[in-house]
């Protein structure tokens, strides 16, 4: 068995949920720089996360869950999937990002599994606060060997895909790390490097 690994923001899908989500609140410009800094290894995802959840008390769930369903996938993200699938990997999304954009996008993509986190929700509004198995920047480094151990896949027949520092960890436990349109610090941990906003461009080095 072999298995793929995605980020979400920014890698299968084409931006950042929160800035997306920002946009309710004209915070889009101060969201963007949080990401930034936390992509870039800047500051720590945790506190990037709960900084940016935060701006957001208060806008609607029907809202939230409306703008997740309608976020614009990357270029090539379902071609991608489909031929992975073929050539015999389980495909899984690991994201920083949340339930409510990940869940959609795996039924679209026909993703084996997603893990993301959760955003809080009362009397039909967000109240801020965030929980979830994708809070920390070793998160998804974590997930990946668990998932490993769970499915019998080797380091060997792993794929990580991603484009920021929080995915890092994941990287160390992949033999092919792959930076997609990514961040420097990013950049350096990989050995393939696709840097056009196309998905399909990863097949030939991942398959052959």
């Amino acid at each position: 068995m072999k298995l793929a690994v995605f980020d979400f923001d920014s890698t299968l899908m084409d931006g950042e949920t929160l800035e997306f989500l920002a946009k309710e609140f004209n915070l889009q410009d101060k969201v963007a720089a949080i990401t930034k800094e936390a992509m870039e290894g800047k500051i720590d995802f945790f506190e990037s996360l709960i900084k940016r959840v935060a701006l957001l008390k208060g806008l609607e769930q029907a809202k939230v869950e409306k703008i997740c369903r309608e976020l614009p996938l990357m270029n090539g993200a379902k071609e991608t999937i489909t031929e992975l699938k073929k050539a015999g990997y389980k495909t899984v999304c690991f994201s920083g990002g949340f339930k409510s954009a990940t869940i959609p996008a795996r039924e679209y993509l026909g993703l084996d599994a997603d893990f993301s986190n959760i955003l809080h929700f009362k009397d039909g509004k967000m109240t801020g606060l965030v929980g979830g198995e994708m809070m920390f920047s070793t998160s998804k480094g974590e997930m990946l060997v668990t998932l490993q151990r769970l499915l019998g896949v080797t380091e060997e027949n792993t794929v990580a895909v991603g484009d920021g520092a929080n995915d890092l960890s994941m990287f160390k436990h992949a033999a092919k790390r792959v930076a997609f349109c990514a961040k420097p610090v990013l950049r350096e941990a990989a050995n393939i490097i696709i840097a056009e906003k196309n998905l399909t461009q990863l097949l030939q080095p991942v398959i052959g």
